[in-house]
């Protein structure tokens, strides 16, 4: 994390946060019923999901829905701690079809591996992102991870490419959230690489294409590779690395019996 904040102001916006995060937590709404299960899926380019392996995936989208509630509790407390605009919040949840999908793709890649395992490791279902200013943005990242990381939440993945020389240029970070054990992403953005990745994002998913001709992918690269790099990149936003755990504070000592 960045020098300029201090071990001494981030305990304090812990203790502003920590207050604020229950309040938010009264305000949640009431968990969504599951609906009935159905008999399978089928999406795209030949993509099924057996009855049994569908159900398991709606059990899990259930799940996800209900470990929300606490996740956005703090992932909205931090942000506003932080200085943090909160971008796409209304899609926090990736869609049941998104998921479907994404599992049935593995399962083709994959033949015999258990749907558990490929729900296990999906880090994406619930997810977030919070952008500043460029020149807030260092310091707010140290802010909003060390608070998410005080309240419990382990840190999965940090993957920082702000220092990359060519390509895509941001903060995606994982999560595992201490109640449910969900698993969760916060993308950490300023709004020239949150533009920049809107904008890729159609040309990569062409590029991702089997269809697509070698030709055609490398020039989809060579696109992609030209609108980040006219992204600036915030003073020690390179550098950023993931929150070490707050010590816990020590009990205060009781005064002896008389």
């Amino acid at each position: 994390m960045t020098s300029s904040t201090t071990a001494a102001p981030v305990f304090g916006r812990i203790l502003i946060a920590t207050a604020l995060s229950g309040a938010l937590a009264l305000g949640a709404g009431t968990a969504v019923a599951a609906g009935p299960a159905d008999e399978g899926w089928k999406g795209e380019g030949g993509l099924t999901l057996s009855s049994a392996d569908n159900a398991e995936v709606d059990a899990y989208v259930d799940r996800a829905k209900q470990a929300e509630r606490s996740i956005s509790t703090d992932v909205r407390a931090a942000a506003l701690v932080s200085g943090a605009e909160l971008i796409g919040y209304e899609n926090r949840l990736k869609s049941p079809d998104s998921l479907k999908r994404k599992v049935a793709t593995s399962l083709r890649e994959h033949p015999g591996q258990p749907v558990g395992a490929v729900l296990a490791g999906l880090g994406d279902a619930v997810r977030y992102t919070l952008q500043w200013p460029d020149g807030s943005y260092s310091d707010g990242v140290s802010a909003a991870s060390a608070l998410l990381s005080a309240w419990g939440n382990d840190s999965t993945k940090w993957s920082n490419t702000w220092g990359r020389s060519s390509g895509y240029k941001g903060l995606n970070t994982g999560w595992r959230a201490p109640r449910s054990g969900q698993l969760f992403e916060v993308q950490f953005h300023t709004p020239a690489s949150k533009h920049a990745q809107e904008v890729t994002h159609v040309l990569y998913e062409e590029q991702r294409l089997p269809s697509t001709s070698p030709a055609r992918k490398k020039e989809l690269q060579a696109r992609q590779d030209a609108e980040f790099a006219a992204v600036p990149v915030p003073a020690g936003a390179d550098r950023l690395t993931a929150p070490a755990r707050l010590p816990a504070p020590l009990p205060v000592p009781l005064p002896a019996p008389a």
